[in-house]
């Protein structure tokens, strides 16, 4: 009978090695094929094989210990129940992890389509905005089918029994984590709200609190900003419901900027308008949408002049506006170096000054006189 028993628990052991190897085998194949395709560039197997390996090679060898553990000899009843219990809840918590990775693999597919990249990025905006919300209300969606499967494993009504009385008191517990969760609902709602109704999205370039950025991420209680200088700015998400904001790429990522010129009013405005097309059209960061030179203000000392121009993204408009002024003052100071703005004046009750107009240096005002 001994030599029966010692028999048996080899061959259960040879089993077990077998489905190990086997499983591993399965388990290495797959993946390897599904590794050598992201490598390829298929972003489908790239996210197969981040979030599902862990949790697929968990259960393939969870699933070999169940197959083999009922051909174990000589185990008591209570204790083969017991390690059948816990592995099925070590199973059942495997597969929800590997529930969420699937929830991950999904979201990587559907966006693989949608890049942000690329130079109309106004739906693949709207929709990485989207899928980023609705991911982590799918995650803990399965985390608690998860919880609600671990507690289905026991089969002692009084767990049930205090389940109950637990959702009996969860009106009461509500009341309680209403006031001291209001800002987390809140943000929870406003993620909802900003998912269906895109005020904001990734990528976005904004304006808040005179910082301008670009919409980093958007998690389930703040946003990201990256501002230009590379900080960042943590805005809740209730924020962007309740305060208004500027929102430069809300329909396009298109804009127009514009640069002003304080001139005497000797500068000829003809000559202006054509040497700025000349070196807004020879700059290549002009879209061909706008372009306009217009005298919009008048003061007693100088002519304002705005220089109109569209760019097809923020960036590319600032280092646009920059550029023009640079030429442009550059292009006045050799062409007309007389025609910054001056100043006049006269001392109340003595001789009337002869005023001398000198050349800016830096475009600062200069002022000058002589008796």
């Amino acid at each position: 009978m001994a030599m029966y028993q010692h028999h048996r628990w080899f061959f259960v052991i040879f089993l077990f090695c077998g489905a190990l190897v086997l499983a591993n085998v399965l388990h290495f194949v797959l993946f390897r094929v599904l590794k050598r395709n992201a490598v390829g560039g298929t972003r489908a197997g790239w996210g197969l094989q981040q979030h599902l390996g862990r949790p697929a090679r968990l259960i393939f060898l969870l699933t070999c210990v169940m197959l083999v553990l009922p051909l174990a000899p000589g185990l008591p009843p209570d204790v083969e129940h017991e390690t059948q219990h816990v592995l099925m809840m070590i199973v059942v918590a495997a597969l929800g992890w590997f529930s969420v990775g699937c929830v991950y693999v999904a979201q990587d597919i559907l966006l693989s389509k949608y890049d942000l990249k690329a130079a109309d990025n106004r739906n693949a905006r709207r929709v990485h905005t989207q899928f980023q919300v609705f991911r982590r209300i799918a995650v803990a969606f399965v985390v608690v089918l998860t919880a609600g499967a671990l507690l289905w494993t026991f089969n002692d009504p009084k767990i049930w029994h205090y389940g109950s009385g637990l959702l009996a008191s969860a009106g009461i517990a509500s009341l309680i984590l209403a006031s001291a969760a209001k800002s987390t609902a809140s943000n929870f709602l406003a993620g909802l709200q900003i998912a269906l109704t895109e005020p904001i999205r990734i990528d976005d370039v904004v304006v808040v609190q005179g910082e301008w950025g670009r919409i980093e991420e958007i998690t389930s209680a703040y946003v990201v900003i990256k501002i230009w200088d590379l900080r960042r700015l943590i805005v809740p998400l209730s924020w962007f419901i309740e305060n208004a904001f500027a929102n430069w790429t809300r329909e396009s990522a298109n804009i127009l900027t514009y640069s002003y010129l304080y001139l005497d009013y000797g500068v000829p405005v003809k000559e202006l308008r054509t040497q700025l097309e000349a070196v807004v059209k020879a700059s290549g960061m002009w879209d061909g949408v706008a372009l306009g030179c217009q005298v919009t203000n008048l003061t007693a000392q100088a002519m304002e002049v705005r220089c109109l121009m569209s760019a097809k993204d923020s960036g590319t408009a600032f280092n646009l506006q920059c550029l023009v002024r640079e030429e442009m003052m550059d292009w006045v100071k050799e062409k007309y170096p007389e025609a910054f703005p001056n100043m006049r004046y006269r001392a109340v009750g003595e001789k009337p000054l002869e005023a001398v107009p000198m050349k800016l240096e830096g475009a600062v005002p200069h002022v000058a006189a002589t008796r």
